[in-house]
């Protein structure tokens, strides 16, 4: 991020917390070489880990297990000019472990769009960035909304 873009900087802590707001975010993937974007309903788990519930044979399973992919979520006002942007880079992969696919049965996210067959998709948080504009100011004072 460029310091003169009028934009703030938010740390790891803050840009989950702010994740944690919203039931909605983008998953980011390539399908067939090009850029794919989705958006889907998610939870975070404890550690920061993004979870996604789909069905066990969506395109976007076959695409994603085992690949890097980006998440992203936002909130924005467009009358006050202000929101947020989280990105969460890392390695998506589905949940094998029967003990976990337990837990997360009890506790992770539930798909908008049931299927006989679910999975869960755990993203690592190995990268995790956002910004954030407040009240249409930037940085410097000036104000945007004139």
């Amino acid at each position: 991020m460029d310091p003169n873009d009028g934009f703030r900087e938010r740390g790891r802590q803050e840009c989950l917390r702010l994740m944690a707001k919203v039931p909605v975010g983008r998953i980011v993937y390539t399908c067939q070489a090009l850029p794919a974007v989705l958006p889907v309903n998610f939870s975070l788990d404890g550690d920061g880990t993004v979870l996604l519930c789909t069905s066990a044979v969506s395109e976007l399973v076959r695409a994603i297990d085992g690949a890097v992919v980006a998440f992203e979520a936002d909130d924005v006002d467009a009358v006050r000019q202000s929101g947020w942007s989280v990105v969460v880079t890392g390695s998506a992969s589905v949940v094998t472990d029967p003990a976990e696919h337990e837990r997360l049965a009890r506790t992770g996210p539930v798909s908008w769009v049931p299927a006989s067959q679910e999975v869960f998709i755990r993203i690592e948080p190995e990268l995790v960035t956002g910004r954030e504009v407040v009240g249409g100011r930037s940085l410097y004072g000036v104000d945007l909304t004139a």
